[in-house]
Parts: structure tokens; C-alpha cells; sequence
């Protein structure tokens, strides 16, 4: 049975949607560019870097704590109004972090920008699942996938070309009028494209919706206008005597939002966010609250607990020790409400068959990922030519170096949703699983003068390429293993997969690393020799590498529980097989 190709609107949609996804794709990885200029701009010094790490643990905690929530209701209410409400979140995150003087409202910027950036990437991916039929997703996963990828790539170049010409609240700016921009284009797509893009619930907006909306619009521009009065300080007002006062600060410091007119737009947001809450109130209580903060609760602490740490120094963060035991206890909590709930944040049946193994391979990938992420650049430093006056590689020419590998992971995307029109979910996740663990096993040999040959490019274009392959066919399995009204919460847990990856992965595998490193230290005749700290720095790195393709191996042997055929459909139902 053929299925209807899909016209230009939904395509258009998906376009948008996906362009959203690579602006906050951009937004991660730009931050660590300009975190320098950040913490100056907010009065932190240089000195006190770690005060910096809630910057960007702040913004994976916004990305990780809501997804499931996100997720659920991408599944219950029209999901293009999940996604304009996550792009409109995610700019007035970016708005807040441009106007930001002191840290706590930096940080606050950018947790409510990651809510914003991290419910993109369900919602867009429940809104192929409606558009494309089971046997017609792998392209268009592939293209979410690979955008998603290269606004990791484009971001941090468009952050330097920006910083080269005006100061870092000028890449929050833009991606402010960016999201408004696309979030304008979002809702003509959207209408054009009908109710195909809606959730389970989607039938059930009614005139009352828009009555709602207005009046939200309303509430929100007031309050966001106060706020932005008391966060940007107009000269005009603030140098007034009759029109200062209420820019001055109640007590001994210097925060915009200690003074009057601060007080009067927390006040408005807390009411408007309240009033919000309250007219979503059905599909926040079908979408299962409680279950939502419990799951919520228990990532937030892994991400808070590993994320904050110093991985040259650490493997448990400064709040570890007492957010673990939260966490354990939110993930118990959230465990016996599951099983009592009848529609809990993650339906019933969800969790099994094919969709785990799907996210056990996400973690995976996550894992591998993120290793060659860090030390890749860690190692260009260290595996220069000595001896010979070449002067160590920069950070700078470090980037260059990764980029040879962040390139070519949108490329396997592409390829990799392509090739699911003719291979199975299992088979094409576990090629590139495998090409990536081979690629990762070749790089414990790679020494110094290795960035100079041309095998270092193959061998991380080869490994980027394996690591996109995967992206397509993992999302493909999750969403072809449960019903239509869970598509947007099984694409949650894979996203969420992914992150923990990421985050455990840095943390377990660098704590394998300086364990190789410091029994190497410890053996040495002379610890203070240069030369052979060095060496044992590169092995440390090796470790690393190696730990990376044992769980890329993992990831490849959990693939083949994904499926070795493409999906075929049999009297319009879809079928599955080894």
C-alpha cells in the first residue's frame, strides 16, 4: 500500500519547525564562546569561573527537568501550539539572559530558554509522526535530525562573526527576534497545513481557545513590559528625580529586580504564569502533573549533580551528595504514581518492547557523543609535535579540528533517514553504531603529529557520519512502537536519553580517564617531568576514547532489538520484523 506523499505545507511546517530546533541547537553551544564576556557583563570575574557553571547546567535543566511534561502535551492539545508556546518561552528566556546584570537572573534567562528549546524537539518530532506515515519518516526524521546537528556546527561560528561586532547580549537579541520571526511563520504554516498536525486533542479547540489566547496575549504583554522596565532601566526614568523612585533599590545591592517596579513584575509574571496555568488546567491534569514534577525532579538532580562538577577534579558536582538522594527518591516516587495513575506523564506501555531499547541505544549514542566532543579539542593540545618549535594547537584550532567531525554528523543524519526507505530501524542505527565504535577504537592509538595527517580527518569524518546515522532510525523505532497519542512523549524519553548520555557519559568516563591518568603519575621516576605528564595526559585521553567505543558497541548490539527490516504495512497497519 503506497501512502500520499506529503504537500509543499507540511513540508513547510517541518522546515520551520526544524529551523527552530537549529536556533536552540545554536544557543547551547554559542554560550560557551561568549561565557567570558557573560560573566563580566553580570560582575563575576574571571577568577571565579566555577560561579559560571550554573550558566550552562541552568540551561540543561530548563532543556531535561520538562521534556516529558512537554512531551505529554505535545500528545493531548494541537501540537503547533506547543510549539509556538515552547518558541515564545524560549524568547523571553533569551530577552531576560540579554537584559541580565546580575547572575541570578542570567541563570533564570537561561533555564526558562532551555523549557523553550528543549520542547521544540517533541513537538516537532510528534508533528512528523502525524504528517508522514509510519513507512515515510525516515526523511524527514533524518532532516530534523541533521539541522538539529548543524546548528551545533553554525553556532558557535555566528556567536564569534557577533562578537566580533558587538557584545554577547546581542546573540540573545537575535535569537529573540529570530524566534519571533519563525514563530510567525510557524502559525501561517500551521494554518495552512490544517489539523493534520494536532494531537489527540487537537478537535477539541473551540472558540473558547481563542478568547483564552487574546486575553494571555494581553496579561503576558504587561507583564513582560513592566519586567522589561525594570531589567533594562531606561536613563530616561532612572535619572529623573519625580520619575526615579521606582528604580531604586529596598536594600544593600545593586539587582534591578530589588527595587519597586522589580517587586511590581515579579508580582505580574507570578500572576500571569498563574492565570496561564489556570486556563491549562485540563490538559496540565490530563497530561499528569504529579507524575511530571516526580520525573521532573529526578533529572533535575542527575543533570544538576554531573553537569555542575569539574571533570578534571570531580565526579559528583558541589550538590551531589544531597541532590542524588532527591533524585532516587523523586525516580521512587514517580515509579509507584505510574503504576497507580491511570494517564500518567509517560502512558502506560510506552516504556516497553522496542521503544526502551531505542532509548538505551539514545544513551548510548549520547555517550560517545559527548566524548569526542570534549576531547577531541582536549587532545589537539596535547598531541602536537614536540621538539621541533611547532607551537601547541589553539583553542581556536582545536574547534577547526572538531569540525571535522561535527560536520559530518548532519550528513549521516541525512543519509541515515534516507536509508531507512529501503533498511530497517535496527540495521542502519547499528552500521553506524559500529562505524562509530571503530572510529572511536582507532583513536586510542592516535599520538602526537596525528591532527597534521589525513587519516585523523577520515577517521572523525567516518565517526561523525556513524553518529548520525543513528539519529533518523532511533527516533523511527520509538514512534513506530507506541500509538499515535504517545508519539510525543516516546519522542521526549529519546531526547531525554540522549541527555543523560551526555551527562553521565562526561562524568563515569572522565572519572575513567584521571584514574588512568594518576595510576600512570604514580608510577613515574620523576613526576614533575613535562614530557611524560604529557604522555600520560594523552593516555588519560585514550581511556576515554576507549570507554566511548565500548558503549558505541553497546549501543550496536541493542540496535538489532530495533528492527532489521523497514517497516512495511500490511492492510494499512505497519509491520515489523528481525
Amino acid at each position: 500500500m503506497t501512502s500520499p506523499r506529503p504537500d509543499a505545507r507540511p513540508r513547510a511546517l517541518l522546515t520551520l519547525a526544524s529551523l527552530a530546533i537549529a536556533l536552540a541547537a545554536a544557543d547551547t553551544y554559542v554560550v560557551v564562546l561568549a561565557l567570558t564576556e557573560m560573566m563580566q557583563g553580570v560582575g563575576v570575574g574571571v577568577e571565579s569561573l566555577q560561579r559560571a557553571a550554573p550558566i550552562i547546567s541552568g540551561f540543561l535543566l530548563g532543556y531535561v527537568a520538562v521534556l516529558p511534561l512537554i512531551g505529554r502535551l505535545a500528545d493531548l492539545v494541537d501540537r503547533q501550539r506547543v510549539l509556538l508556546g515552547c518558541l515564545a518561552i524560549f524568547v523571553v528566556g533569551s530577552g531576560v539572559t540579554a537584559l541580565a546584570t546580575d547572575l541570578p537572573v542570567l541563570v533564570a534567562g537561561r533555564v526558562v530558554q532551555g523549557v523553550g528549546g528543549g520542547g521544540l524537539v517533541p513537538a516537532t518530532l510528534a508533528i512528523v509522526a502525524a504528517l508522514w506515515p509510519p513507512e515515510a519518516r525516515g526523511m524527514p526524521l533524518g532532516i530534523v535530525g541533521a539541522v538539529q546537528e548543524f546548528g551545533s556546527v553554525v553556532g558557535p561560528v555566528l556567536g564569534a562573526a557577533i562578537l566580533a561586532v558587538a557584545d554577547w547580549r546581542a546573540i540573545f537579541w537575535l535569537n529573540a527576534i529570530a524566534g519571533i520571526l519563525l514563530a510567525i511563520a510557524i502559525a501561517r504554516a500551521g494554518r495552512a497545513s490544517g489539523a493534520a498536525a494536532g494531537g489527540a486533542a487537537a478537535g477539541e479547540v473551540s472558540g473558547r481557545h481563542t478568547t483564552g489566547s487574546r486575553a494571555a496575549w494581553v496579561i503576558w504583554a504587561g507583564a513582560l513590559g513592566v519586567l522589561w522596565l525594570a531589567l533594562a532601566a531606561p536613563e530616561i526614568f532612572t535619572t529623573s528625580v519625580a520619575l526615579g523612585g521606582p528604580w531604586v533599590n529596598v536594600a544593600d545591592t545593586s539587582a534591578r529586580l530589588a527595587t519597586p517596579i522589580g517587586f511590581v513584575a515579579l508580582a505580574l509574571i507570578v500572576g500571569a504564569l498563574g492565570w496561564s496555568l489556570w486556563r491549562a488546567w485540563p490538559s496540565l491534569r490530563a497530561a499528569g502533573p504529579l507524575g511530571a514534577a516526580l520525573l521532573g525532579g529526578a533529572l533535575g538532580s542527575v543533570i544538576l549533580t554531573f553537569a555542575a562538577a569539574e571533570p578534571e577534579k570531580e565526579i559528583v558536582g558541589p550538590l551531589g551528595y544531597a541532590l542524588l538522594p532527591v533524585g532516587v527518591l523523586c525516580a521512587a516516587g514517580y515509579a509507584v504514581h505510574h503504576r497507580r495513575s491511570d494517564n500518567p506523564v509517560i502512558p502506560h506501555g510506552v516504556l516497553g518492547g522496542r521503544t526502551s531499547w531505542a532509548l538505551l541505544v539514545s544513551f548510548c549514542v549520547g555517550a560517545a557523543l559527548v566524548a569526542i566532543i570534549v576531547n577531541i579539542p582536549l587532545l589537539t593540545r596535547l598531541a602536537h609535535p614536540s621538539g621541533d618549535g611547532v607551537p601547541a594547537y589553539t583553542d581556536a584550532e582545536g574547534a577547526l579540528v572538531l569540525l571535522r567531525f561535527l560536520l559530518a554528523v548532519p550528513v549521516g543524519a541525512l543519509v541515515g533517514g534516507w536509508a531507512l526507505r529501503r533498511l530497517g530501524d535496527g540495521l542502519v542505527a547499528m552500521i553506524g553504531l559500529a562505524c562509530a565504535a571503530l572510529g572511536l577504537a582507532l583513536m586510542t592509538a592516535w599520538g602526537r603529529g596525528i591532527f597534521a595527517t589525513f587519516v585523523s580527518v577520515i577517521v572523525l569524518a567516518a565517526t561523525g557520519f556513524g553518529i548520525g546515522l543513528t539519529l533518523a532510525p532511533v527516533n523511527n523505532a520509538a514512534l513506530a512502537a507506541v500509538r499515535a497519542d504517545a508519539h510525543g512523549a516516546a519522542s521526549a524519553l529519546v531526547v531525554v536519553a540522549r541527555m543523560v548520555g551526555m551527562v553521565l557519559g562526561l562524568a563515569l568516563l572522565t572519572a575513567y580517564g584521571l584514574h588512568r591518568y594518576y595510576g600512570i603519575v604514580a608510577g613515574l621516576p620523576d613526576p614533575t617531568d613535562k614530557e611524560a605528564l604529557k604522555t600520560a595526559a594523552i593516555l588519560q585521553v585514550h581511556a576515554v576514547f576507549w570507554g566511548a567505543a565500548v558503549a558505541a558497541a553497546l549501543g550496536a548490539l541493542a540496535s538489532i532489538r530495533l528492527g532489521l527490516r523497514r517497516v512495511g504495512q500490511v492492510e494499512g497497519q505497519p509491520t515489523f520484523g528481525l
